[in-house]
Order: C-alpha cells, then structure tokens, then sequence
C-alpha cells in the first residue's frame, strides 16, 4: 500500500551498478531533503518487490539498447540490458497505478521508449551545430514552451542546466509531450499528459541542488508522491 499523510515515502530510484554509486548519493541528498526514503534499484530487480514504493526515478546511466526502439546497435557503445529490463519492469508497474515517476537523463530516454517512441543515438550527429559538450555544470540553457508543468515547477521560462548524455528523444510515444529544448533544438524535458506525474528532463537535477529551480522539481515530484490529489504544475 502506497504511504501517505505524515508517512516518509519510500523512492525507489534505479541506477548503474560501477559508476551509479555517484548519482546514487546525489538523489539520495536531494530525496532524504525533503523527507524520503530513497533504495537503490539494482539489476535484477524481481518485479513483485516493487509494490512497496511511493514513486519512482528512473536515473541516469549507459545507454538504452538499441534493439528496444529500432535503432542500430553502436560499437562502442555501453550498454546494460539488464538495467533496460528492469526499468521497462518499473514503468509496467507505475504506469497503469499513476504512481509518480520522474525520468532523469538515461530516465528520460526510457520512459519515451516505454511509450513507444525511439531515440537518436549519436546526438551529436543528429544535430549538426550541437558543440561538444560534457560537463556536470549547468552550461547551457533550456526554455521551457509556454504553458508546461515543468515550467512552472521550475517557477521560469529557461533555466540553465548540465549536459551530460549521448542520446537523446527523437519520435515521441504516446502522450509525450516536448516541452523544453536547448539552444541548440535538442528535446531537453517532457510531460506524459495522459498522467498525474509521468516526466522527464534530459540533464541532471541531482547535481544541480545548490540551484533552487532544480530543488523545486524534486520538491513537485515528492508533492504528488504523497498527495494522490496533487497535479503539480497544474
């Protein structure tokens, strides 16, 4: 049964084994400041343990393989069908209950493939004037479309953010709604406007908290974690 009222939530949030550790603390730090339990979701997950979280973040990480949205497998790149399957497991499990499900990066990605939609894989090669560009630091700007959630979540019309992933959204699923992109027309957020709290952004908020727009995304996110009546944004 999903918590509520003065209940801490408990967060599930899938990360990579290796690297993922980094991410891990950074979601831990920005779910635990507003009164979560987060657990880290490591692959295998057995999709029957997951009917005891309040919400979902599908983090960051390696990239989504290819065979689940049509796209050419890529030589070098890093891939971790176990995670996939996991993650596709989780929004399975979210999805068809509207518990709240907040996609970050790689988890952004996802979801839009759980919908349905497909990805560019090399997102410097689909956008030709896209510098090269990899830092933890907020460098470039995204301007949200008028009206969104997200927008107002973030209380403003653009916000500066990191950059920090190879792929990125290229057809839409169902109900996928692009509402933010970079200076460069790279899709960098969007809401499933079919659900209560179905969204994603492209960067990464975790390492953004000293930031408050990035604190009140995660702020929303937990609102309707614990009020089954709240629409943030809305």
């Amino acid at each position: 049964m999903r918590e509520t009222g003065t209940k801490r939530p408990r967060i599930g949030v899938t990360t990579s084994r290796g690297g993922g550790r980094y991410m891990w603390w950074f979601y831990w730090l920005a779910l635990r400041l507003y009164g979560a339990v987060p657990v880290r979701l490591l692959a295998p997950q057995d999709p029957s343990e997951l009917c005891g979280f309040d919400g979902f973040i599908i983090g960051g990480g390696d990239d989504i393989s290819p065979d689940l949205y049509r796209g050419d497998t890529l030589i070098d790149a890093r891939l971790d069908p176990e995670r996939d399957e996991m993650e596709l497991a989780v929004l399975d499990h979210a999805t068809p209950r509207d518990i709240p499900v907040l996609g970050v990066c790689r988890g952004a990605q996802m979801i839009n493939v759980h919908k349905g939609g497909n990805l560019h894989q090399n997102v410097r090669e689909a956008f030709a004037d896209l510098p090269p560009m990899w830092t933890p630091l907020p460098r470039k700007t995204v301007t949200f479309e008028e009206p969104s959630r997200l927008g107002r979540i973030h209380a403003c019309d653009c916000v500066r953010v990191n950059s920090l992933h190879n792929q990125a959204i290229d057809t839409t699923g169902e109900n996928i709604r692009i509402v933010g992109r970079d200076e460069f027309g790279v899709p960098q957020a969007f809401e499933d406007t079919s659900a209560r709290f179905l969204m994603g952004v492209q960067w990464h908020p975790e390492f953004l908290l000293y930031r408050p727009a990035h604190r009140r995304l995660f702020r929303a996110f937990l609102a309707a974690v614990r009020d089954p009546g709240c629409f943030p944004g809305t």
